[in-house]
């Protein structure tokens, strides 16, 4: 059973249901929300365009910026998907519930792993589903592959996707080998639920099926409020990801263009939906992505996607990794074409949601994440929560964000730094402080550290905060919680009844 009462984030602030006459009205208190989110896999800051792209034609997108709001310093607390997609659904940073790293898995969780989302963590489903709420989810999860894990385990109603990242084939399960268990890696599934109902799932299909399964999904659900999360599996971790016959070769930007144009196509079709049956001003969408683009190493290609202007590449703890493409879209109560320039993060969707939809938190369960609603529908004055925001990279804390200062922490020792490369003699002997303004120097090109060392003074003073609750490489912190963990993993097979 999960108890249910109002909490206090890691800054000590009330997230609970705020009951007062302004967030009654803005919630919709006799009316709770619907709430969609669609989570892209690996889509650059710069890959769609509202956010810059001139190679991507995303008519659908610019249509919800152009309606709703674009959030342009909104993060995500991970540079790839397992520990990023767990911030997202407990409202913590993953390295609080045990999903940063683990010794079997990397920072990625891989088939047939004994880990995920340990059952105790509360998810945005489980605490809308104690509202009233109907709960979704459609596409990838990737917290877990095991029955114990899957998300009819953690608050969903229903499931329809795929365990983990479309790259984690069969085939590439022998090509790992001993390294990940490679060899019991099976065909790549299709579950409903928690049955395998295709495998090896046509990827090319995934975009298209996910898009029609959320139409039918909302349409049966118009009359009580529901929520949605899809999890795109597009662009995704392979070389060339996939597109229905309808999109590829379409774009002007082959395989990763081609992905995205369906993508855009499919929040088009929702959006529609969403419209016609009259609810569309009493459904929050979001659009965002899980992390950075990869891009590729070849100076100019977008072949793997852009995060342009922002600095740096997906996987690390750069803008270019941490900072995501955010679009929101609530008709009559978002106002148009509006921008917010305050730092918010994917932590702050269940604080906010269960404010929204007048839910409660669980008790005595610390949240990383705050009530953004002001900043969503535009309150006058409405600032950024955080104090503070960290930039971990596995178990390491590398940088820290207040305000626009970002500053990267002094390392002895590495497994990667978004500003040092291995043959970088600067980064031999570890590395010294980097402050940049992100207000005025979005791709982190001039270090400033000896220009305002009170501002890396009192940066450093909250890393060692962070340490203390979240930890740091070889020292753990106080607020840290486990993962879940079972005895003999098995794959998830298809049960072929001939």
């Amino acid at each position: 059973m999960i108890l249910l009462l109002g909490v206090v984030n890691a800054d000590g602030q009330d997230v609970g249901v705020n009951t007062s006459p302004q967030s009654a009205t803005a919630s919709g208190k006799h009316e709770p929300p619907n709430f969609i989110v669609v989570f892209c896999d690996n889509l650059g800051y710069g890959d769609i365009e509202p956010f810059g792209s001139t190679v991507h034609k995303t008519p659908a997108l610019n249509r919800m910026a152009a309606q709703g709001r674009r959030f342009t310093h909104f993060c995500v607390t991970a540079g790839v998907c397992t520990p990023s997609r767990s911030s997202l659904l407990t409202g913590c940073y993953s390295q609080r519930v045990g999903m940063h790293t683990n010794p079997r898995d990397g920072q990625v969780l891989r088939p047939v792993s004994p880990f995920g989302l340990n059952p105790a963590e509360v998810t945005i489903a489980e605490v809308l589903k104690a509202a009233g709420y109907r709960t979704g989810m459609i596409g990838k999860w990737h917290l877990g592959d095991q029955p114990e894990f899957l998300p009819t385990s953690q608050g969903f109603d229903w499931f329809y996707g795929i365990p983990y990242s479309d790259d984690m084939t069969e085939e590439v399960g022998r090509r790992v080998g001993d390294r990940f268990e490679g060899g019991a890696w099976p065909p790549l599934p299709l579950l409903e639920n928690t049955t395998v109902i295709e495998a090896p799932v046509d990827r090319n299909q995934l975009t298209k099926d996910y898009t029609l399964r959320a139409i039918d999904f909302i349409e049966q659900n118009r009359e009580r409020p529901f929520f949605l999360y899809m999890p795109q599996a597009m662009p995704g971790s392979t070389a060339a990801p996939f597109a229905s016959a309808e999109f590829r070769g379409r774009s002007k930007n082959g395989p990763w263009g081609d992905s995205i144009e369906e993508l855009d196509w499919s929040i088009g079709k929702i959006m529609d939906k969403l419209v016609t049956l009259g609810i569309d001003h009493r459904t929050l969408v979001i659009w965002t992505s899980d992390n950075g683009a990869p891009m590729t190493r070849t100076q100019g290609s977008v072949a793997r996607g852009t995060n342009s202007p922002l600095h740096g590449r997906g996987y690390t703890t750069s803008e270019g990794a941490f900072r995501v493409p955010t679009i929101m879209w609530w008709p009559k109560k978002i106002s148009p074409g509006t921008v917010c320039k305050e730092l918010a993060t994917t932590m702050d969707l269940l604080p906010t949601f269960a404010s929204l939809g007048g839910a409660k938190l669980p008790l005595l369960r610390k949240v990383d994440g705050h009530d953004i609603t002001s900043l969503i529908v535009g309150e006058q004055n409405a600032t950024s929560p955080y104090e503070a925001f960290y930039y971990y990279e596995r178990d390491q804390l590398q940088a820290v964000r207040s305000g626009p200062w970002k500053l990267f922490l002094p390392l002895q020792d590495f497994t990667k730094h978004p500003h040092f490369q291995r043959s970088d003699q600067a980064g031999k002997n570890g590395t010294k402080p980097l402050l940049f303004n992100l207000r005025t120097d979005s791709n982190c090109s001039k270090d400033i550290a000896t220009d305002h060392p009170e501002v890396v003074e009192r940066l450093s003073q909250l890393a060692e905060s962070a340490r203390n609750d979240l930890g740091d490489r070889g020292r753990p912190g106080a607020g840290q919680r486990q993962p879940g963990k079972i005895e003999n993993p098995q794959p998830l097979q298809l049960n072929r009844q001939d």
